[in-house]
């Protein structure tokens, strides 16, 4: 009998300790760089490239591998990255990135190691730097400066995929000479132009072991705060599976592998299923990726256009549909960058700046006074209200800096003395926005249903919205 009383004393203290044990599991959490990336919420990019000026639609496949033939039609007449910068300001964008290249491979700045640079152009006699002149806007727009770098493709000297085109030690010799071009343009961008938020390699930047440029111990050595998005090494955010500025429902900011390739070059249980895993990312995964949610601002009605084109602007996204972006995308635990597109003068057209403004003032008159707050640890948390009031939103904030932690929550509302459910979800992560039915409450109470740690909620905010 003593015996079996032992046994089960031991085999509480086991099954106590496997709990706590659990319950203290080492979570993935952002770094410095990613925590900043999230918490910017909204950001733009500017696409702007040779074939601006040629007056006819840009088509990304035939743009890939035929060279512009005259690259002196790049001559912007009216150029002013302040009034980029203010149209930004105005959408509500925190940091702004410029495709310093794109797949011509002619770069928007003064390169000692690139001959293909505004040093070869005779506007502004050769003396042009559309990077220094962006990062100076950002500067002077409290805008945090971003740069994207296009390597994967350069038409001008016949890069398709990372590879030089060519045969044989004719080849090895070109590609050895792109390789090292590329790795002095990306310490070029980061050296000459101060702290970067962020640096873009579109499709990603391969890796050394494939016979790629090998960029990220420069990014690394040079730009220790840049969030580095990315390549088989290494992504510290995530493409959120479309270029429809929105993610799917839940989207959390863990992933099972520490890089995500690119389109066909990802892994087959990242892109299967039309990328679901980028989608929703996996609450078991043990690295820390948030999800980026992109789309160009001219994507309306069938288009879907980064790069400026003649007789477009009808296309430019209505303001109902930019909202609902913004909740389907920074509502659901994603950062959201739109596509901006300056014109062949050199500025961001008026029906895109107009817009732009629009949606700014919009998230603004939402969301920019909040009824009542509260934040609080555990998995129970009551907002009281000063009277019965009528909300229609709910915002809830998780302190992602301690991981996400929590897997199934449900909102309540004290209606008329009884609780009633709102609302319920999964995750919850930097911000999630939950839109309701309006309704008169006195209380609104956060159930944590299931979560993996103590639930740490930074924010549970109540909105109403006219």
């Amino acid at each position: 009998m003593l015996k079996t009383y032992f046994k089960t004393f031991f085999l509480i203290i086991l099954i106590g300790q496997s709990s706590l044990a659990q319950d203290h599991q080492e979570l993935p959490k952002p770094n410095a760089r990613q925590l900043a990336w999230q918490e910017a919420e909204l950001g733009v990019v500017f696409h702007y490239d040779l074939h601006v000026f040629d007056g006819k639609k840009y088509g990304q496949g035939n743009n890939r591998i035929t060279p512009v033939p005259d690259y002196n039609i790049f001559n912007p007449t009216n150029l002013d990255t302040d009034q980029w910068i203010r149209a930004a300001k105005d959408a509500g964008a925190t940091f702004a990135i410029l495709t310093a290249t794109h797949e011509t491979g002619f770069a928007l700045y003064q390169s000692d190691v690139n001959p293909y640079c505004l040093k070869a152009v005779k506007w502004k006699e050769g003396k042009g730097d559309i990077v220094r002149d962006f990062i100076n806007s950002c500067h002077k727009y409290d805008v945090k400066p971003a740069i994207y770098l296009g390597i994967r493709w350069n038409s001008f000297y016949g890069v398709h995929d990372f590879k030089v085109n060519g045969t044989g030690d004719f080849q090895k010799s070109r590609q050895a000479h792109y390789n090292k071009m590329v790795e002095g343009m990306v310490k070029e961008i980061c050296t000459n132009y101060g702290e970067l938020f962020e640096i873009w390699f579109d499709g990603g930047a391969s890796s050394p072991e494939k016979g790629a440029p090998d960029v990220l111990p420069i990014v690394k050595k040079y730009q220790p705060n840049c969030l580095f998005y990315h390549n088989d090494q290494l992504a510290e955010a995530r493409w959120g599976g479309s270029e429809s500025g929105t993610v799917a429902y839940p989207c959390w900011a863990t992933f099972p592998y520490p890089s995500t390739g690119a389109g066909e070059s990802a892994k087959r249980e990242i892109s299967q299923n039309n990328f679901a895993l980028l989608k929703h990312g996996d609450p078991s995964g043990k690295y820390w990726m948030p999800a980026m949610s992109d789309a160009p601002l001219r994507g309306h009605n069938g288009r879907h256009e980064w790069f400026w084109e003649p007789g477009d602007e009808a296309h430019v996204f209505p303001l109902e549909n930019l909202v609902d972006m913004y909740y389907k995308s920074v509502g659901r635990n994603s950062t959201l960058i739109l596509g901006i597109t300056p014109d062949p003068n050199g500025l961001v057209p008026e029906p895109d700046a107009k817009r732009m403004k629009e949606f700014g003032d919009e998230i603004r008159r939402r969301f920019s006074q909040s009824i009542a707050s509260k934040s609080s640890e555990g998995k129970t948390i009551t907002l009281k209200l000063k009277r019965n009031t009528a909300i229609n939103h709910i915002v809830i904030k998780e302190d992602i800096a301690q991981g996400e932690r929590v897997r199934s929550y449900q909102l309540e509302g004290l209606i008329n003395g009884k609780w009633q459910k709102l609302a319920e979800g999964s995750s919850i992560g930097h911000k999630r926005i939950e839109k309701i039915e309006t309704v008169n409450v006195a209380r609104i109470r956060l159930k944590i249903k299931e979560a993996v740690q103590e639930p740490i909620i930074k924010e549970l905010s109540v909105y109403y919205v006219e």
